[in-house]
């Protein structure tokens, strides 16, 4: 392959990394913010930082720290307020990966509550308690997934910016 098809085989590889990472922010299965930036991260590369300069991939790159730190956070916050174990916080995350895999959307929304509430009733808590801890966990996915699609469609706008200006 010459230097040409070369260059625009990685593009588009950044930018079906980019694609999906977007996807990522949405869908448990992808592991969204930081496969977007280190497809943004590529495009920089393979242009020589010219367009997007370094400067420009660190500030992505703390974003994408923030975008981490939002999961962490954002799960144990909604989770800790209602007394959920770290059991049901990995349940909610298996609960949303097997409702996407299952049902789309639908498996989205429901299956961080159904995994939460299923650990927490199989640890012998009471079925309202179980509930609340569920709820409380999706509301805690929830904020943390709006926080990440919000970083994440910056990171886009900053580095079309640069691509662009």
């Amino acid at each position: 392959m010459s230097g040409v098809d070369t260059q625009l085989v990685l593009y588009v590889l950044s930018g079906l990394m980019i694609l999906f990472g977007l996807l990522g922010t949405v869908l448990p299965m992808l592991p969204g913010v930081p496969l977007a930036f280190l497809g943004m991260l590529l495009a920089a590369w393979v242009g020589g930082f010219r367009e997007i300069s370094v400067f420009t991939v660190v500030v992505l790159g703390v974003l994408t720290a923030a975008s981490l730190a939002v999961d962490l956070l954002a799960s144990a916050w909604g989770a800790k307020r209602a007394g959920a174990s770290k059991t049901a916080m990995l349940g909610a995350g298996l609960g949303g990966v097997v409702g996407v895999m299952l049902f789309n959307l639908p498996g989205l929304i429901i299956g961080p509550f159904i995994g939460a509430m299923t650990v927490e009733l199989a640890k012998g808590k009471p079925l309202k308690q179980a509930g609340k801890i569920g709820v409380a966990t999706w509301v805690g996915m929830t904020v943390g997934m709006v926080l990440n699609i919000g970083l994440a469609f910056a990171m886009l706008g900053i580095f079309l910016f640069a691509l662009w200006f």
